[in-house]
Formats: C-alpha cells, sequence, structure tokens
C-alpha cells in the first residue's frame, strides 16, 4: 500500500497494491497494522457506513464534535466522487486547509480524514457508492456541519450549482464564522 500525506495534518490518500490477471483483480483494501504504521497511532474502527447516491448528490460538509468526533476512512466501491476535507482543529497549523480529491472505483483509492475535521463528497458519476469506516459511533445530538458553499473556503465542486442536488438539512448548515466559536 501506498501513502501520501496530504496538506491537512493527519490525513491520508492510501493507494493498494493492486494484482491483475485475467481472472479479474485483487487487493488488500484494510490491513489494521499497516494502516496504524501509516497514521503513526492506534486506530480501532467500529461502525462501517455505506451509501448509494446519483449524479450531482452533494453531502456534506460533515462533522462530529466533542467526544464523538470520528475518524473516517472512507473509498468509492462504484463510481467516482469528489471529496473534500476541511480542517477545523484550531490547535493544528493545518486549521481551515480544504483537501480535495478524486476517489473512485478505477483508482481503488482511499482517504483517511482524522478527527476535528469536515467531510463531505460530490457524486460526479451516474450513481457511486460510498463507503466508510468510522472510530466512534455517530451520536445525533454531536451531528454538526458547515455549508458547501462557504465563501471561507471557496470549494471548487466542479459542478454548477444548478446541477447539484442537496438535501434541506445540508442547505441549512450555518456557515463557518457562524460556527467558530461552538465547533470543537
Amino acid at each position: 500500500m501506498k501513502a501520501e500525506a496530504t496538506m491537512i495534518e493527519g490525513c491520508y490518500v492510501l493507494e493498494p497494491n493492486i494484482f491483475e490477471d485475467k481472472r479479474g483483480y485483487f487487493f488488500e483494501s484494510f490491513n489494521q497494522q499497516k494502516f496504524e504504521d501509516i497514521i503513526g497511532t492506534a486506530i480501532n474502527f467500529i461502525q462501517d457506513n455505506q451509501s448509494k447516491s446519483s449524479k450531482g448528490v452533494l453531502r456534506g460538509l460533515h462533522y462530529q464534535k466533542g467526544t464523538f468526533a470520528q475518524a473516517k476512512l472512507v473509498r468509492v466501491l462504484e463510481g467516482e466522487v469528489l471529496d473534500v476535507v476541511v480542517d477545523l482543529r484550531k490547535d493544528k497549523t493545518t486549521y481551515k486547509n480544504v483537501f480535495v480529491t478524486t476517489l473512485s472505483q478505477k483508482n481503488n483509492k482511499q482517504l483517511f480524514i482524522p478527527r476535528g475535521c469536515a467531510h463531505g463528497f460530490l457524486t460526479l458519476s451516474d450513481s457511486a457508492t460510498f463507503f466508510y469506516k468510522c472510530d466512534n459511533l455517530y451520536h445525533k445530538e454531536a451531528e454538526a456541519g458547515i455549508r458547501y458553499d462557504d465563501p471561507e473556503f471557496a470549494i471548487d465542486w466542479k459542478l454548477p450549482d444548478s446541477e447539484l442536488i442537496i438535501s434541506e438539512k445540508d442547505i441549512l448548515l450555518p456557515f463557518f464564522n457562524q460556527t467558530e466559536k461552538t465547533a470543537l
């Protein structure tokens, strides 16, 4: 497995070693020991989630607050997404940095998102199946987020707003300057 550090401290793009032949392919999608060697700490994933979205669906930017914060290991099983991470950790030198990458079934890349970061993705293909491991259970009372179009971060989502499909809940998320005092 190859690992590439991103511009966000503790956030990594992981690319598996793929073995292909006429029968198809094989790769190791997760190995606890190798993964912990890459991120430099022990982690215990305790919840797996999966979603299916059609083209233009934008989910995010979400995070869990306080003791319910979650680190995530995300990947795409089918299709292609634009994946976005925003560092909300005030104690890090990468505070407010934004990292954007493409995850797809073709590149088989994974992205590790540390606790304290907001996360979202946009489906670029006709549909996408998105899978992620979390190191903490979901708690409704701890859910939070910032608007996808927050001018503080000026994220280029690669599709015009007219093509985006966003839940009412995500449209009502506050801008960053409205959350900064209570974010994490």
